[in-house]
């Protein structure tokens, strides 16, 4: 954390430790000014936004705006049909002997799941899969009464192309499709779900959706620079810490040797990486204790990363005792104790927040605080 964020942090562990323990002096050291990552010429390695350099920022890109509807189909592969279902109600008044306006999309969706998947070979497996989820789909109803028939096959076949190159990414394969690929399978799922076939790239007339996902990812875009230097956590910290991060423990060491015993260190996230690495490779007799919180520090010595202990070497014996506290919504949160038994206490705390959030909601959980002051020395 940099300022003037890391000031307000070092506030609310000093109060609410010492709320619980009167006595205690709380250091804090700040190595982000001295020791973080910059981008030290300006931001020279960022691309420019798509159509930045012909459009400026005023006009809209259409194909950032593609892009957009997809990312959000991806999330999402019903979203442009929960769109078009909305206020529709769900059961709808049909004329005797009428048949339901689903029945001829929903035919189509399981003649074309009969098929197999090669209308989308493409993309990759799951295209059976996808059409028959979507043929007993509820929003197929109320999607086709609001809907022209040409409209709902698009989306439908838009919603089915979205599944497969969703579950893609969700299984971590490395091959996605690009965006032609992608567009030729979406055209030709919509003329086998019954719409016109056309010779040019259909639009993608995506509802709200469209506009919603272009703010969204035009934000991004302007952003960048800012989200590349600001990341939650920095992930050019880490970096330049594992490659780098003798500087930045020479520097804790030299403040550590100052300080009267008994010490306790406390990190938080990468400050708990750098606590724990400082005291692997050097022997420090004040401190007598070690707490990290949300962070990542086992992670990197089961993989091999953690620059001062590799797998499966011990802890070293003048390692202190080490309290780990983590939260299981926290996903940047690991354990210790399974990796140094009798070692490392893992304590549990809940903030009840969702990633991202519980990466940060440690400093305003009670129960971090009294979990490190009963095992202060």
């Amino acid at each position: 954390m940099r300022e003037p964020g890391f000031s307000k942090l070092a506030g609310r562990v000093a109060a609410g430790l010492t709320a619980l323990r009167e006595g205690l002096r709380i250091v804090p050291y700040y190595w982000g000014d001295t020791h973080g990552a910059t981008l030290a010429a300006g931001g020279a390695s960022l691309p420019a936004a798509p159509g930045g350099t012909s459009r400026g920022p005023a006009g809209p890109d259409p194909e950032e705006e593609t892009a957009a509807v997809w990312a959000a189909l991806y999330a999402d592969p019903y979203a442009e049909l929960a769109l078009a279902a909305a206020g529709v109600p769900r059961a709808v008044e049909r004329a005797p002997g009428s048949q339901p306006p689903d029945q001829a999309i929903r035919a189509r969706l399981a003649a074309l799941a009969a098929r197999g998947d090669d209308p989308a070979a493409e993309l990759g497996p799951g295209l059976t899969r996808a059409a028959t989820d979507l043929a007993a789909h509820s929003l197929l109803g109320p999607a086709s009464v609001a809907l022209a028939p040409d409209d709902l096959a698009l989306l439908a076949a838009r919603s089915l192309t979205a599944r497969v190159i969703a579950d893609l990414l969700d299984s971590d394969v490395p091959l996605v499709p690009v965006g032609d690929s992608r567009d030729a399978v979406a055209e030709r799922l919509a003329v086998a779900l019954g719409a016109a076939p056309r010779g040019t790239e259909r639009g993608v007339r995506s509802l709200a959706l469209r506009a919603a996902g272009s703010m969204a990812s035009r934000a991004v875009v302007r952003r960048r620079r800012a989200l590349t230097e600001a990341a939650h956590p920095a992930a050019a910290d880490i970096l330049r810490y594992l490659s780098r991060g003798e500087a930045v423990r020479a520097d804790l060491r030299a403040l550590i040797k100052g300080l009267e015993p008994p010490v306790s260190l406390l990190g938080h996230s990468l400050g708990g990486i750098i606590a724990l690495d400082t005291l692997i490779s050097t022997p420090l007799p004040q401190v007598r204790f070690l707490v990290t919180a949300g962070s990542q520090g086992p992670f990197l010595y089961e993989s091999g990363s953690l620059p001062s202990l590799e797998h499966p070497a011990p802890l070293p014996p003048h390692m202190p005792d080490w309290l780990n506290l983590y939260d299981p919504r926290d996903l940047l949160s690991y354990l210790g104790a399974g990796l140094f038994p009798g070692r490392v206490t893992d304590v549990l705390v809940d903030s009840r927040q969702p990633f991202p959030a519980s990466h940060s909601a440690y400093w305003t959980n009670p129960e971090v605080f009294r979990h490190i002051v009963d095992r202060l020395p």
